[in-house]
């Protein structure tokens, strides 16, 4: 293995500031031997070593010394800068990882796949956020600016690791929070989110192996929501996939969090069951409305009913429903069939009211269903 090069301790240096290394070393061990006010400190780890960390970032040369002091921690650990940042950026940060257990070709990840995965990241940790801050939250809309501030600036994806193939992510956890009078601290809202995450993820893998009815109304209270089940459905959308193995490696700097575990598997059992458990949390999230929606036809299709030789003609609409596009399923009769073959050939807009439910896997309209054909009309003359 090559050593590490000046540009690998240059792009950790740039990552890292002189506080994170100061909490970590405070944090493991190290003792502050002397320090002259925001210009360094001198640290030791009892007779083994000692270090200086700079802390005047205007001086001229503090990034040559700053990269100096990571080097020397480094060899002190005899550990690789990716290792070395993990450890340091641990110390106020939790770390959640994401491996998937799937055949591979030269340890690679399908790009496709590696795409969906962030996207799967990102929504695993908008609906841990949204169940942290408000659990009565409907997951649907705005959120508060706690739940976006987080997902802006305190998630960051970090270094891959070994091991089939690994995602981290980054929980920033910020400054400790100051004491109450009785000398206790408050959660910083990201330890909450990640809790939050853990307790739901949990939740899900239990339930898709051992359904309980009565959980659905206890859902909340666990950290459990359809968006985060969903998040998992789409991390798992892979046939080669043989079991996916997220773990947490919780901040030191904070007590560590009473959760039911910091390692979830999620197995093919499991994943054969996380449908029914979202299905059953989307009725209880969502009970059946009138809906108006309007959107585009994505498909046609008919099918003969079994037993007496009718055609069920079904559509597909495309249509932005509470602040999220669904894949809508309409059965359509007769003269409104036919508007719809209309709106789908001619790229138009199709109107459609009834009660939308998620039944069997996918959204529908149900009950009576009304067409309106008014603007479909006026393109025809």
């Amino acid at each position: 293995m090559s050593s590490p090069s000046l540009d690998d301790y240059r792009e950790l240096a740039d990552s890292l500031t002189p506080l994170a290394v100061q909490q970590y070393l405070a944090a493991n061990d190290w003792q502050l031997e002397a320090q002259d006010p925001e210009v360094r400190q001198i640290w030791r780890l009892h007779d083994e070593a000692r270090v200086m960390l700079p802390l005047a970032t205007d001086f001229v040369d503090f990034a040559q010394r700053f990269r100096d002091t990571l080097r020397a921690l480094a060899t002190v650990y005899d550990w690789d800068p990716g290792r070395l940042a993990e450890r340091i950026t641990a110390t106020r940060a939790d770390l959640f990882y994401v491996r998937f257990d799937q055949t591979m070709i030269d340890g690679t990840l399908p790009f496709k796949q590696a795409e969906k995965t962030l996207d799967g990241l990102f929504k695993m940790m908008k609906a841990a956020a949204t169940s942290a801050d408000d659990p009565t939250h409907s997951h649907r809309g705005r959120r508060s600016s706690t739940v976006t501030d987080f997902l802006d600036e305190d998630i960051r994806l970090g270094h891959t690791k070994r091991g089939s193939f690994v995602f981290t992510v980054v929980t920033r956890l910020g400054d400790p929070l100051p004491e109450h009078d009785d000398g206790t601290r408050a959660t910083p809202f990201p330890r909450r989110v990640m809790e939050t995450l853990a307790t739901g993820l949990h939740a899900a893998k239990d339930l898709s192996l051992n359904w309980d009815p009565s959980a659905v109304e206890r859902a909340a209270e666990r950290g459990l929501s359809a968006s985060l089940v969903e998040s998992l459905e789409d991390l798992t959308d892979s046939d080669s996939l043989r079991e996916l193995d997220m773990s947490f490696d919780w901040a030191a700097s904070e007590p560590r969090p009473a959760v039911p575990a910091s390692r979830i598997v999620v197995n093919r059992d499991a994943i054969v069951g996380l449908p029914r458990v979202r299905e059953r949390l989307v009725r209880h999230e969502e009970p059946p409305r009138t809906e108006t929606v309007v959107g585009q036809v994505r498909s046609l299709t008919r099918e003969v009913s079994s037993g007496d030789d009718q055609e069920e003609t079904t559509i597909v609409l495309s249509a932005d429903v509470r602040g999220r596009t669904r894949k809508i399923h309409v059965v359509l009769a007769g003269q409104d069939y036919e508007w719809a073959i209309f709106a789908h050939r001619s790229k138009l807009p199709f109107t459609v009211t009834g009660d939308l439910t998620f039944e069997r896997g996918a959204w529908r309209l149900t009950g009576p269903i009304t067409v309106d054909p008014s603007f479909l009309q006026h393109q025809q003359l």
